[in-house]
């Protein structure tokens, strides 16, 4: 009998998940909650954060696997509730998920584990935050403690706009997770996203993404949730990749162990390549969005048996086959994104596309008409893969084009920094 997978959340990371996990022969049945209109017929109307009800399904229908993609349900302990009952769930408990829901927490794994990381401090008192600020200078980043959607983390290039981020942090919008400060050194090189498998004990490495966080062309603009990936990006070495699961993943994941807090799932890695060497910026409890749509484009094994070997304990017995072509995500995003923005904009898309391209939808819904329309900031995951970054960029963009989405705002220069 082939297993009933649930895939809790809504948006282009749970979209590539379904697509993936419906490719495995091990799978009969997916339900995804509460999904978007590009997992219509996946769809159970339960939101991600009402676990009660997810449990209640998970019972109802016996489902085999239950697969967490965003933070919240996690951070709420989601996992913790589903093994109570004996189900069998994909993600880190509660308080292995402060790694991602508490920037100090974290901070203090690093500290624990001897990870490579930039100096910092914390802050309850915002008095105390500037006088520091005013102390060490800019440019410095500041980052709300707690969850905040991607938008918890200002980086300030001058001491005024590290104040004035101090008060919007602690006092403004970000008041509920903004209650504790970090305040970090600024620290240069590029950045990547390291995802790993774990079952608590051992790590899987999947393969290196590059990210781009700021909503305009020349990463200018605010910061968004990410606008784009590409991968593997050119500078990432199977060195760097041993020394960062040496120096970084295994210490963490022996900490969590020491403490109690064995980690399960994907911990993501967020690193710079500073002159001095990889250091971490940030740590995520789960498959990252938009990552996961490269990452699964890239995937030749079966994602089935590595979820199902991280909740059993037995990775060890699983090696994964990843595709050597090179693989683009273009976000596309509703206009005004990651400001206010306009929904239920008609959508259309390609009747047909080549099987090294793919569309993961986020933000959208079906109009009462059964149009496609917006709902939401990031709305589609234009995504391809070719023999190199040139060909996977063009077959992306050649597709964007394609699409008709009125108003759309997308960045033209997904993958450039891999061309340098």
């Amino acid at each position: 009998m082939g297993k009933k997978v649930l895939i809790v959340g809504s948006g282009g990371r749970e979209h590539a998940l379904a697509w993936k996990l419906a490719q495995s022969p091990e799978v009969d049945q997916i339900y995804v909650a509460p999904g978007n209109a590009g997992t219509l017929g996946w769809n159970v109307k339960i939101e991600a954060n009402d676990i009660p009800a997810l449990l209640a399904f998970a019972e109802e229908k016996e489902i085999d696997l239950t697969v967490v993609g965003p933070e919240e349900p996690l951070t709420l302990g989601i996992v913790d509730d589903f093994q109570a009952k004996g189900l069998r769930i994909f993600g880190p408990s509660r308080t292995a998920a402060r790694l991602e829901g508490s920037k100090s927490f974290a901070k203090e794994i690093m500290h624990e584990a001897n990870v490579p990381t930039a100096r910092w401090e914390v802050f309850q008192d915002s008095q105390k935050a500037k006088a520091y600020i005013q102390k060490i200078g800019a440019p410095c980043v500041l980052k709300a403690d707690g969850l905040a959607a991607g938008k918890g983390v200002i980086i300030a290039e001058n001491q005024e706009t590290a104040l004035q981020a101090v008060d919007e942090i602690m006092e403004g919008a970000l008041s509920t997770s903004g209650k504790t400060l970090v305040v970090e050194e600024f620290l240069t090189g590029p950045e990547i996203s390291l995802l790993c498998f774990t079952d608590g004990k051992m790590a899987l490495p999947m393969v290196p993404v590059q990210d781009h966080k700021r909503a305009l062309d020349g990463d200018q603009g605010l910061n968004t949730g990410g606008m784009g990936t590409y991968s593997p990006p050119p500078f990432w070495t199977a060195e760097l990749e041993r020394q960062v699961m040496r120096e970084v993943v295994q210490p963490t994941l022996s900490v969590m162990q020491e403490r109690g807090e064995t980690f399960q799932g994907v911990l993501f890695v967020g690193l710079m390549l500073t002159p001095e060497g990889p250091k971490v910026l940030e740590f995520n409890a789960r498959f990252g969005d938009p990552e996961t749509q490269v990452v699964m484009l890239r995937l030749e094994s079966d994602l089935l048996p590595v979820l199902w070997a991280c909740t059993e304990g037995t990775l060890q017995n699983v090696s994964l086959s990843w595709s050597p072509e090179t693989a683009v995500c273009v976000v596309l995003a509703s206009p005004g994104y990651p400001q206010a923005y306009t929904k239920g904009i008609p959508i259309h898309l390609p009747s047909q596309i080549s099987e090294s391209q793919a569309i993961f939808q986020a933000g959208t819904a079906a109009s009462t008409e059964g149009q496609l329309i917006n709902s939401g900031g990031r709305v589609l995951g234009v995504s391809a893969k070719a023999t190199d970054l040139i060909q996977a960029r063009q077959a992306a963009y050649e597709l964007v084009e394609q699409i008709d989405f009125p108003q759309v705002h997308y960045r033209r220069d997904i993958g450039i920094k891999g061309l340098g």
